[in-house]
């Protein structure tokens, strides 16, 4: 399995994972259009050549960046697919010179293994709140707030 950066072409594949896991309530559904307009963030996992997951590290401020949208083929859950796509993004937050990155989780215990601790929501900038106000389970989804300093 490689970690590579993802191409134009990843696009549906990148939007029928997520917007399955959306579809259980475990995500927000993303789409195409956002997704194109996005491309540059996301990482994808690939295993000779068949798309197994995909994971996005976004820019939020000068100092500040989000990891989004990781998803992985259930096929694949379990076998350090996800952990590979979060350390791969943080690799490249540190090449950026960022200080932290955050991620908003169902699943905390998963990012304590990437190394990031819970982190108080109140503490993240108003912009974040952009895809929460789209959310139907806003104000109250359950989310826990997890960052790691770099």
């Amino acid at each position: 399995m490689k970690i590579r950066r993802a191409v134009l072409a990843d696009v549906p594949e990148i939007q029928k994972l997520i917007n399955y896991f959306a579809k259980k309530d475990w995500m927000l559904a993303r789409s195409l259009n956002d997704l194109y307009e996005n491309i540059r963030d996301f990482w994808i996992a690939d295993e000779d050549g068949r798309f197994i997951g995909c994971c996005a590290l976004h820019m939020i401020w000068a100092d500040l960046a989000e990891i989004k949208s990781l998803a992985v083929r259930e096929s694949h859950k379990g076998m350090g697919v996800g952990k590979r796509m979060v350390l791969k993004c943080l690799a490249e937050a540190r090449i950026l010179g960022l200080k932290r990155v955050f991620a908003l989780t169902y699943v905390p215990k998963f990012f304590k293994k990437c190394g990031f601790g819970r982190y108080p929501k109140s503490k993240l900038p108003h912009k974040i709140w952009g895809d929460c106000l789209n959310c139907p389970k806003f104000p109250d989804c359950g989310e826990i707030s997890v960052a790691v300093e770099l």
